[in-house]
Formats: structure tokens, C-alpha cells, sequence
């Protein structure tokens, strides 16, 4: 069955990085598009960072300079590597697929904090 297992999470002190992993198995990705979201406590899922099957992206506003997605077509995953981290992207960031229907991993935490 698909499977979308995030991993890379943690906890950093601001100003530091993290790169986030989002393997997928039972099927390949390549021509589908694959998105990043986060939820923090208390608030609604929002749209990070998107990658489409040619490889162009999309960043939101509030992390577009620091945080870069990228991916592996014959690994079959999907990265996020997340520079200048501040406190307000603590979050529990989600990996998506599109295609064939949506697909969602089971999120991993992410914490900034001193």
C-alpha cells in the first residue's frame, strides 16, 4: 500500500537548520506534484512549499529565502531543508502527495526554541 513516512524533525535553537526526509514506497512519485504543509497548535494547516514532477517551486511568503524543497525521483523522496529557523515555525510539518488521490505521511515535529 502507498506510504508516506516523514522523518528529520526535532529540536533547534533558533537561527539553526533541519532538513526533513519524506520517503514514499509502493508507488513512484515522479510525475505527480509533492507538498509540504505544517500545523502549529491551535491553528489551521497551512501550504509550505510545493515541487512539481519537473522539478519548479513554490514557496510561501514566510519562508521563502530560508527553506528549500528538493527531490530524489530514483530514492523516491522528498526533502526540506529549513535555514535561519525562527520560533514561529514550530510546527508539525506533513508531507503530500497529489496523484493519484492525496496522500498524507503522518508528520513529524518540528520545535524552535532557546
Amino acid at each position: 500500500q502507498v506510504q508516506l513516512v516523514e522523518s528529520g524533525g526535532g529540536l533547534v535553537q533558533p537561527g539553526g537548520s533541519l532538513r526533513l526526509s519524506c520517503a514514499v514506497s509502493g508507488i513512484t512519485f515522479s510525475y505527480t506534484p509533492m507538498d509540504w504543509y505544517r500545523q502549529a497548535p491551535g491553528k489551521e494547516r497551512e501550504l509550505v512549499a510545493t515541487i512539481s514532477s519537473g522539478g519548479t517551486t513554490y514557496y510561501a511568503d514566510s519562508v521563502k529565502g530560508r527553506f528549500t524543497i528538493s527531490k530524489d525521483n530514483a530514492k523516491n523522496t522528498v526533502y526540506l531543508q529549513m535555514n535561519s529557523l525562527r520560533p514561529e515555525d514550530t510546527a508539525v510539518y506533513y508531507c503530500k502527495m497529489e496523484r493519484p488521490w492525496a496522500t498524507w505521511g503522518q508528520g513529524t515535529q518540528v520545535t524552535v526554541s532557546s
